[in-house]
């Protein structure tokens, strides 16, 4: 409560306030309607990740109101259709940056909504450059939801496990795609979804792999459908799988070949 009034003192006083960054803070709704009553001319940039005490309807009013608002983070619990149409509507100005954390702390006990597709397809329409960053913090049979139709992301990041069926919907559902990270897959090579994200995700430019599989010849043709366009490309070299037509000795010069760069698997300390 002590920080609560700080902070709406602050906005009380500050009448031409254009960065936010509340990450973690215990800031609500009443207060939030403080910040919009006297900031809402200037506000360009809020970054509000792990905000328990604001509800969908708190963040709304933010996009509602300040109309000039070209940077935003949240977690994926305050996003819904309305927040997306409030910032496609007419009189706001095209958002460059949207990041959405997507965290479950208990497996099983945290329910997920589902976004509309015509409320992506309103928000992209309006800001078709948009950065769309997502970080996903799920437990497997959390991601259900995600991945079923197309979204406009182009940035995903996988913080724990993921299946291999979710990487197969991402190269579906993500042609906008320019970054993935992959924390762990498992033991199931992920030859087919690597060449299906090649295929449709035109804009790729960075991957990182980490605690998975991918047997030798699918990532050369990975990195053959992308080409130069990797301009980063981290795989540790216990990923890679030799087999018949590559070894790990000869993947290398296989893969610096299409990079069109000196290119080397990440190497696992010995100390």
């Amino acid at each position: 409560s002590h920080f609560i009034s700080a902070l709406t003192v602050v906005f009380v006083n500050s009448k031409s306030l254009s960065s936010l960054k509340i990450d973690d803070t215990p800031v609500d709704d009443p207060s939030l309607k403080v910040l919009v009553a006297n900031n809402s001319d200037t506000l360009k940039l809020l970054k509000m990740s792990s905000c328990p005490h604001v509800s969908p309807a708190g963040i709304l009013c933010v996009a509602d109101q300040c109309h000039g608002l070209r940077e935003l983070a949240l977690n994926y619990h305050l996003l819904s259709d309305e927040l997306l149409l409030a910032l496609s509507s007419e009189k706001h100005v095209r958002l460059e940056h949207l990041r959405i954390d997507v965290v479950s702390e208990n497996p099983g006990q945290t329910h997920f909504h589902t976004i509309q597709k015509s409320s992506w397809d309103a928000f992209i329409r309006h800001s078709p450059k948009v950065n769309l960053v997502m970080y996903f913090f799920l437990y497997e049979e959390e991601f259900d939801p995600f991945f079923r139709y197309e979204i406009p992301a182009t940035h995903l990041y996988f913080g724990r496990s993921v299946s291999k069926d979710v990487l197969g919907r991402v190269g579906m559902t993500c042609p906008r795609l320019v970054e993935l990270v992959v924390c762990a897959n498992g033991l199931r090579p992920l030859d087919e979804e690597l060449i299906r994200i090649a295929e449709r995700c035109k804009n790729l430019s960075a991957i990182g792999l980490g605690e998975c599989e991918v047997s030798c010849s699918a990532f050369v043709e990975f990195v053959k459908m992308c080409g130069g366009r990797l301009s980063q490309l981290s795989i540790m070299e216990e990923v890679l799988i030799p087999d018949q037509k590559y070894s790990l000795e000869q993947i290398h010069w296989e893969v610096s070949k299409h990079l069109g760069r000196v290119w080397f698997p990440d190497m696992m300390p010995t100390w």
